[in-house]
């Protein structure tokens, strides 16, 4: 009985390093703590580690009148920054869109919930424009979270509606079929019931990308699923075989000739697809060659490796902020930049000078439809460029983060079961295009990226990795080297 339980406390602890911002870990935070709400949109008192019905936060109104509604569930996350950055992406996934197109049209709106106030209140605030959100307070000890609600428990929403509005009844309340919302919503002048048939969204009455409220650009976490107990269970019954699966596929692309390499790869499940033609793109005056520089959007850290296994050949790449562990498992060159223009240009220069070279201007990964800021250096130090466009699909793990370890993302993209990688060379760029044509290198660094957002169906942005990891972490993004 001593080795089985070492092990599952190994595996926990691996688990919860690995996964961050993650349901597992603040699920396990949560059940020490002993915190676990009780949803009473479910027919039966059972618990709900997972997110609210995001179904029924859609509030309702129309004109200046006063809107409330609830929110029944239980969140499990870290706190603020997974309210900022992770939950928002699964709550717009979710909404009811027919309930949604009410609330727009709403003066005043706000929101009683018995979720902790501190898990939905960015979402709402931020992507739905609640102007006030009630809900459960975390009682707290210095600058951490025990995990227990506050003295006054978990929030009575017949009762805070009161103290909020006094004698004055709201205009219109939202709540579930329960016999607590019913008296909860029975205090408005009007009041709409969200049945559990209407919280099992249809595909037609979900929200699409192109109606959210506020672009969804940058979202943190590592799951690429909704984690609903099933899904959940199916992950960690593939967490063994994605782990072996990912060692496997990143041998064979250190070891392995690239042709060769590329092959067990898609036998491993791998999905590489090559559109376009890789020619040489060789000065031909002068005695010294210069390299071909292959401007890419920017998926993952794996975007170089990809590009090199399916040209077949090496290429260096330059990054900026880079873990020392993926440096060394890097089956090509890397060579880090230091954000320092001068030195940089010069770095790029010699590399150039010495062969091709890759290059992600974005400067970080993105991975919504959206493209970033191109830097413009890589403009003015090549007039032979080529724009490559990047697409990856995942299914059960995001292969990037802004809060968690850097040098697993190749290893976490890697270990989905059928990771797709699509890459599209567009073909040399027209000498008139680039600064040797006249443009200047904000003007070539733009066209690329018009370019790139087209082929992928994609939106420019005027964003950058500054923006991304103030939103996402509180910080600049940079990547000590130890």
């Amino acid at each position: 009985m001593v080795f089985p339980m070492v092990f599952l406390k190994i595996m926990d602890w691996v688990v919860y390093q690995i996964l961050a911002n993650s349901c597992y870990r603040a699920a396990r935070k949560m059940r020490s703590y002993g915190f676990f709400l009780r949803n009473s949109s479910l027919k039966t008192s059972q618990q709900y580690p997972f997110f609210p019905s995001v179904t029924k936060c859609c509030l309702e109104g129309r004109g200046s009148q006063t809107l409330v509604c609830d929110i029944d569930g239980a969140l499990i996350k870290d706190m603020q920054t997974v309210g900022r950055s992770v939950l928002p992406k699964f709550y717009l996934e979710n909404i009811n869109l027919q309930v949604y197109n009410i609330w727009g049209s709403t003066g005043s709106r706000v929101v009683f919930t018995s979720v902790p106030r501190v898990m939905v209140e960015g979402f709402l605030k931020e992507f739905l424009s609640a102007n006030h959100v009630i809900g459960t307070e975390l009682q707290t000890v210095g600058q951490y979270f025990t995990g227990f609600p506050s003295g006054c428990g978990l929030l009575v929403k017949s009762r805070a509606l009161k103290e909020f509005f006094g004698e004055k009844k709201p205009d219109i309340g939202l709540g579930s079929s329960t016999l607590h919302d019913h008296h909860f919503i029975s205090m408005c002048k009007e009041n709409y019931v969200v049945t559990e048939e209407d919280s099992k969204s249809s595909p037609s009455s979900l929200m699409t990308r192109d109606k959210y409220p506020k672009p969804l650009v940058f979202h943190d976490g590592r799951l690429a699923f909704f984690p609903t107990p099933s899904a959940t269970l199916a992950m960690f019954l593939w967490l063994p075989l994605g782990i072996f699966l990912a060692i496997y596929r990143i041998c064979i692309g250190i070891f392995l000739p690239y042709k060769m390499a590329s092959l067990l790869g898609i036998w491993s499940g791998i999905d590489i697809k090559l559109k376009g033609e890789d020619i040489n793109y060789h000065s031909e005056s002068g005695n010294k060659r210069k390299g071909v520089l292959y401007v890419c959007s920017h998926r993952t850290l794996l975007d170089p490796v990809f590009l090199c296994t399916t040209l077949g050949r090496s290429l260096t790449a330059v990054t900026y902020s880079l873990s020392k562990t993926s440096e060394i498992i890097a089956p090509i060159r890397t060579v880090r930049l230091t954000r320092d223009r001068k030195k940089d240009g010069e770095t790029m220069q010699r590399l150039l000078s010495e062969g091709d070279l890759v290059v992600c201007p974005e400067g970080t990964t993105c991975r919504e439809p959206y493209l970033l800021r191109f830097s413009s250096l890589f403009a003015e130090l090549a007039d032979e460029i080529v724009p490559v466009a990047m697409y990856t699909h995942v299914s059960m793990f995001y292969g990037t983060t802004a809060s968690g370890l850097k040098c697993l993302d190749p290893i976490f993209f890697l270990m989905n079961p059928r990771p797709s990688y699509h890459i599209h060379l567009l073909g040399k760029l027209p000498k008139e295009l680039t600064c040797a044509g006249g443009r200047s290198c904000c003007e070539v660094a733009n066209c690329i990226q018009r370019q790139l957002a087209d082929t992928l169906g994609f939106e420019c942005t005027t964003l950058t990795r500054r923006d991304k990891y103030m939103m996402l972490a509180g910080n600049e993004g940079m990547v000590q080297n130890k």
